[in-house]
């Protein structure tokens, strides 16, 4: 077997770069990855295609998750002749066009480490100066983004507001268990560890030992309408989810437009980008017509009592447009109520200063939610994150002797 710096041809380069490619991208690749790759394709050839892609999926590869990064990394690296043109397609914001082809896949990250900079862009600045600049910048761009419309953004102010969600400081109520843990303050008396503590003394007693219950975040169910006039906001809704599933509750996440479907495991890849990539192509009804009383009798009929036993929130993101006959839907609504801990309606139109539940949808819906908030900046994400941290319930009535 030859070494691999006597490889023929630009190939050791090629595959040293397109290693690099991938690191910037987030794949953790290391230089001992790129020696096994090139001893590889010395043994397995480079005849066929499909042969070259196995190797390189087998040496660089670490994780499943991975897979679809280095999928779309390896079709742009090796193959299109219009790498510039893709890369500066993947930087800007999706487009859906009807004509049978598939959309390229949005990963923002992938787009950045192939093609870091536009040619007509001036060269960075001193490091120094780049960062003073953004700390000057940093308070005037909050406050626009705070209240910017997620309809309206361009799309470097959705890169920007993005990277705002990912700083959110994220707190969930704590929920009472059955289950306790030891404490140092007063309060119920644990006998064993004080028997313990005892018979390490002589039998003396020194001090009494502590308990108190454990507490585990609320468990949070997100069902968000994902029809033409709500798909901007639950985009956004989606990256919002994926920043919860990766904290400390546990979170199930829906999407529904003319059927529900689950994403759960869709948004547990680390990549935002890449989870809500992986959301919108497994829909086939994104951005289509909705169906709000069918998608909630499917939600009620076959996913409620498996998650939302441990006493969830759900947070229901719908504009509540819903035609036809309304008796249906409240049925629903009034059982999708009963059935969690608190529902929280989180509809767009709120945004509007003179709003009125007039439509027949919303009058129907709106008895059987907890609170109504709004949902179309990160002003709005921001005050639910903080109605999520407390418990704003009503207290419950006093029980009659």
């Amino acid at each position: 077997m030859l070494p691999a710096r006597q490889t023929p041809g630009r190939l050791a380069e090629n595959v040293m770069h397109f290693a690099r490619v991938l690191r910037a991208a987030g794949m953790p690749v290391g230089s001992d990855r790129v020696q096994l790759s090139l001893q590889a394709l010395q043994v397995a050839g480079l005849q066929q295609r499909g042969d070259f892609r196995a190797v390189l999926a087998a040496c660089l590869l670490d994780r499943i998750e991975h897979r679809e990064l280095f999928d779309q990394a390896f079709d742009l690296f090796w193959r299109d002749p219009d790498l510039e043109g893709r890369m500066r397609a993947l930087l800007l914001p999706k487009v859906h066009i009807k004509d049978g082809k598939p959309p390229v896949p949005e990963n923002r990250r992938l787009g950045e480490a192939l093609f870091p900079r536009q040619a007509d862009e001036p060269p960075p600045e001193p490091a120094q100066e780049q960062v003073e600049l953004d700390a000057a910048l940093t308070f005037n761009d909050r406050e626009h983004l705070q209240k910017a419309d997620f309809e309206t953004m361009t799309a470097d102010e959705w890169r920007m507001a993005k990277r705002l969600l990912a700083e959110l400081r994220l707190a969930f109520e704590p929920i009472l268990t059955r289950r306790s843990r030891r404490a140092a303050q007063p309060g119920r008396a644990d006998w064993r560890a004080t028997l313990q503590a005892m018979a390490r003394h002589g039998g003396e007693l020194w001090n009494l030992r502590w308990r108190k219950a454990r507490t585990k975040p609320a468990p949070l169910v997100l069902l968000a309408d994902i029809s033409g006039s709500m798909s901007r906001y639950s985009r956004m809704l989606l990256h919002f989810g994926h920043l919860l599933g990766h904290a400390d509750a546990r979170v199930e996440s829906f999407v529904f437009g003319t059927r529900l479907t689950r994403t759960t495991r869709l948004l547990k890849s680390r990549d935002p980008d890449l989870a809500v990539g992986q959301v919108v192509r497994a829909v086939e009804d994104w951005s289509g017509g909705t169906r709000i009383t069918t998608s909630l009798h499917e939600f009620n009929q076959r996913w409620a009592r498996r998650v939302l036993s441990g006493r969830a929130t759900v947070l229901l993101v719908s504009d509540g447009l819903e035609h036809g006959d309304t008796k249906a839907l409240a049925f629903e609504m009034e059982r999708l109520h009963k059935s969690c801990r608190r529902l929280i309606w989180l509809n767009p139109l709120l945004r509007f200063e003179r709003f009125e539940p007039r439509a027949g949808g919303i009058k129907t819906m709106l008895p059987h939610v907890d609170r109504f908030m709004p949902v179309h900046n990160l002003a709005s994400l921001q005050q639910l994150v903080h109605v999520l941290a407390a418990d704003d319930r009503p207290p419950p009535p006093p029980r009659r002797h």
